[in-house]
């Protein structure tokens, strides 16, 4: 079975890595809802316990089919982090976040229909309102959390300062946050800053969108409805110098027998045990792929080949188009991308 670990200091014991569905829900292309359940059944019958989602992804069909999902099974078994707060319009447009007290609350009461489910593990807004103080969202979960409709808090691409405001109101168990091999600029510091307050970290992006995997060096035509067909990082001559990285990252990854995406999985699973990869594998195939990085164990000498093959330095792009990166608390605290 797969090792556990707790987020933070005050939250739950969770799986060393977590499955994140936002995949399923179209956001790299079209997907298959019965591969994509098939995907989570097998995850959690790995002992992956922990599977995140938000109620934005899809405009709702991302909860509706991880409830579909968990029909059946024992509830405590799984851990749900939800992202809230995201506001879509028709064709799938973004148009900011809403985490003002009332929509907190109506969003809350749909997830846990969609979810089939009568709490939420860790509840957390996606982004930071920037028309609502910090402190009135997290004393509003605050209040969810005495109703017995959320367990914990955590929360989603914030800056130092704000994660101080937050953790001043109520314990915050997690943050999550974009943390690969190309994308560290936590390191510098987020991470010192979680740990000293002890919260955990739940990354996201580990493998930078299937950029840090073997899936773009045969194949770079991207759909046009996969958002990474607008991601600077995947972009002409950006994209081109990234794949030079990727392929340094190949030629360690085959030292060890293992594929670039396993590695760079592994690479962030030894940052430490506080830190916890969710992995956005789509199909069971992927996924198993993904368990496989649990059987790499890096030394002190695979570290540092590991960075002189991918120095972050030398990362072409930002990790998100320009008026997306505007909206990240974490950005404006000048962490690096």
């Amino acid at each position: 079975m797969i090792s556990t670990t707790a987020l933070g200091t005050t939250g739950p014991t969770v799986s060393r890595l977590g499955l994140g569905a936002m995949g399923m829900s179209g956001m790299y292309g079209r997907t298959d809802d019965v591969e994509s359940v098939a995907t989570i059944h097998a995850a959690l019958d790995a002992g992956i316990d922990l599977v995140d989602t938000g109620d934005f992804y899809g405009s709702g069909h991302n909860e509706s089919l991880i409830g579909k999902a968990l029909a059946g099974r024992r509830r405590e078994d799984v851990t749900l982090s939800v992202k809230f707060g995201g506001l879509r319009g028709p064709g799938g447009t973004w148009a900011g976040v809403d985490t003002r007290p009332e929509s907190i609350r109506n969003f809350l009461a749909y997830s846990l229909q969609r979810l089939g489910v009568d709490y939420i593990d860790v509840y957390r807004p996606a982004r930071l309102d920037p028309a609502v103080p910090i402190e009135d969202t997290v004393g509003t979960i605050g209040e969810l959390v005495e109703a017995g409709y959320v367990r914990h808090i955590g929360l989603s691409e914030v800056g130092p300062e704000t994660l101080r405001r937050a953790a001043a109101v109520h314990p915050i168990v997690d943050l999550q946050i974009e943390y690969s091999l190309i994308s560290r600029g936590i390191e510098t510091e987020i991470l010192p800053l979680c740990r000293e307050l002890g919260i955990g970290v739940t990354a996201y992006g580990v493998l930078s969108r299937g950029l840090l995997s073997d899936s773009l060096r045969t194949d770079q035509t991207l759909a046009a409805d996969d958002f990474r067909a607008h991601s600077p990082r995947f972009q002409g001559e950006n994209l081109r110098q990234n794949l030079t990285l990727v392929d340094s990252l190949a030629a360690v990854a085959a030292q060890h027998g293992v594929s670039v995406a396993q590695l760079a999985i592994a690479w962030v699973l030894a940052q430490g045990d506080d830190i916890v990869p969710v992995v956005g594998a789509r199909t069971v195939a992927r996924l198993a792929e993904t368990l496989g990085a649990l059987d790499v164990h890096l030394g002190a000498g695979d570290l540092a080949a590991i960075a002189a093959a991918v120095p972050d330095t030398a990362v072409a792009g930002e990790r998100y188009a320009p008026a997306q990166m505007a909206q990240l608390d974490s950005e404006r605290a000048g962490v690096g991308s």
